[in-house]
C-alpha cells in the first residue's frame, strides 16, 4: 500500500520526499517498480480476459454460475467466489430480472384435456414430451404474439410462430413447424395451458391426426407449465426488456435471431449440464 501511494504521487522531487516520510529506501522503491506481478495476480489478469470473453459471448446475460461453468469447459479451474470477485472488479453482472405476467383465455366451453405431463419435465429421449405456450411483446405498432414449442429433452425451441392477432392459427403454425423439423412418432405428449387456441377444433384435430397425446395445465396453475413460463421469462429479461421495438417486423427479426441463433445454439442451460440445446443434442447424436 505504501509503494502504491508513492507511485501515484511520483515526481522527481516527490519520490525522495515520500520515501523519507514513509521510511522507504529509494532503491527499494525502484526495485518494486521493476518487480514482476505475482502468480496469483497474473492468473487474475488471464481470468478477467476469459470472463469478459464469456460474458460478451453470452451477450451480458450470464452471471457468475454460468461463467464459472464456461471457464471450467475452457480448461480454467477456479472457485466461484473468485469469479464473483473478478466480475465485481470488472464491473459486470447479469442483466437484472423483471416480473413477467402471463395471460390465458380459458373462458370457453370447449373440451379440455387432463394434465398428463403432471410436472415431469425430465425425459430420457427427444420427441417424448413437448410443451407449448403463448406470450406477447409490445411494439410501437401494437402487440406481437409469440407461440413456441419446446422439446423437454434438450430445452430446444423446435417450433414457433408470431402474429399480430391471438388466434388458433398462431399455435397451429408453431406446431406444424415443430412437426416438420422433428418428425416425431405417435405417442408424443404435447402440453399447453387451457387457452381457447389450444382447445380449438382444428388444433385438436391436428394432434389426433399425428397421434399426439394432448395434455393441459390445471386452470390458473402456471407451475404445470413452468418450463415454458421460464423460457418466456428468459426471453423477456434477456431481450425484450432491453429493446424498444418500433415495428412488429423489427421485433420479429430480433426474436428470430434470439431463438434460432442464440438460445438454441449458444446459450447454456443449467438443466442440461450447462450446454446449449444444440450441443446437448449433438453429444447424444439426436437427428
Amino acid at each position: 500500500m505504501i509503494y502504491r501511494f508513492i507511485r501515484e504521487h511520483t515526481g522527481k522531487f516527490a519520490v525522495e520526499r515520500m520515501c523519507c516520510v514513509f521510511h522507504v529506501s529509494r532503491s527499494g522503491y525502484y526495485q518494486w517498480l521493476k518487480r514482476e506481478p505475482g502468480p496469483r495476480l497474473k492468473r487474475d489478469v488471464v481470468l478477467k480476459e476469459k470472463i469478459l470473453e464469456i460474458y460478451h459471448e453470452g451477450r451480458g446475460y450470464y452471471g457468475s454460475p454460468r461463467i464459472h461453468r464456461q471457464l471450467a469447459k475452457k480448461g480454467f479451474r477456479c472457485g466461484k467466489k473468485r469469479v464473483e470477485r473478478l466480475m465485481r472488479e470488472l464491473g459486470i453482472r447479469a442483466r437484472q430480472k423483471r416480473r413477467y405476467k402471463a395471460t390465458t383465455d380459458s373462458n370457453h366451453k370447449r373440451p379440455v384435456a387432463p394434465n398428463h405431463l403432471d410436472g415431469v419435465f425430465s425425459v430420457s429421449a427427444p420427441n417424448q414430451r413437448w410443451v407449448s405456450d403463448i406470450t406477447y411483446i409490445y411494439t410501437n405498432e401494437g402487440w406481437l404474439y409469440l407461440a413456441a414449442i419446446m422439446d423437454l429433452y434438450s430445452r430446444r425451441i423446435i417450433g414457433w410462430a408470431m402474429g399480430k392477432r391471438l388466434t388458433q392459427d398462431l399455435v397451429v403454425k408453431a406446431l406444424k413447424m415443430a412437426l416438420q423439423k422433428r418428425r416425431p412418432g405417435r405417442g408424443l405428449l404435447l402440453h399447453s395451458d387451457q387457452g381457447s387456441q389450444y382447445a380449438s377444433h382444428y388444433y385438436q384435430h391436428l394432434l389426433w391426426r399425428y397421434g399426439i397425446i394432448c395434455s393441459m395445465s390445471r386452470k390458473g396453475n402456471c407451475w404445470d407449465n413452468a418450463v415454458m413460463e421460464s423460457f418466456f421469462h428468459t426471453l423477456k429479461v434477456e431481450l425484450v426488456y432491453n429493446c424498444r421495438f418500433e415495428t412488429r417486423s423489427q421485433a420479429r427479426r430480433t426474436i428470430f435471431e434470439y431463438i434460432e441463433v442464440f438460445y438454441n445454439r449458444i446459450r447454456i442451460h443449467s438443466a442440461i449440464g450447462y450446454n446449449s440445446p444444440e450441443e446437448y443434442e449433438k453429444e447424444r447424436k439426436v437427428a
